[in-house]
């Protein structure tokens, strides 16, 4: 089971962004991470990358369930940021995302990168 949101790539959208994982993640024991690594992946979109430019996106996606654990991932418009995570220190969003993920990564997309991490 999964759901899909694209939000316009403007700051006051990562509440919206927030809102759809809470409600599908609604009961699950890794809801607030989920948010709040949602709300660092979103704002970093909107603040780092094309999506943040007039006419930008970012796109959500969350899968899975409160048994086996949840999938998300957020994909940007484009930057040009090299997909590692090596200069991540505390406390900003791509740390968090280490921290408090059992896994976490990048990949390229169709428009930009997609960050992802389980919960």
């Amino acid at each position: 089971m999964c759901c899909m949101c694209t939000f316009p790539g403007q700051r006051e959208e990562v509440s919206r962004a927030r809102g759809l994982v809470a409600r599908y993640l609604d009961g699950s024991p890794v809801t607030d991470d989920a948010v709040l690594l949602v709300s660092e992946l979103a704002a970093n979109a909107c603040a780092h990358s094309a999506s943040g430019r007039p006419g930008g996106r970012f796109t959500v996606r969350v899968c899975g369930n409160v048994r086996d654990g949840v999938y998300v991932e957020v994909e940007d418009g484009g930057s040009a940021w090299d997909g590692m995570f090596k200069h991540s220190e505390s406390p900003h969003g791509l740390y968090l995302l280490q921290e408090l993920s059992a896994a976490c990564g990048t990949r390229r997309g169709d428009q930009g990168w997609i960050t992802w991490f389980l919960l």
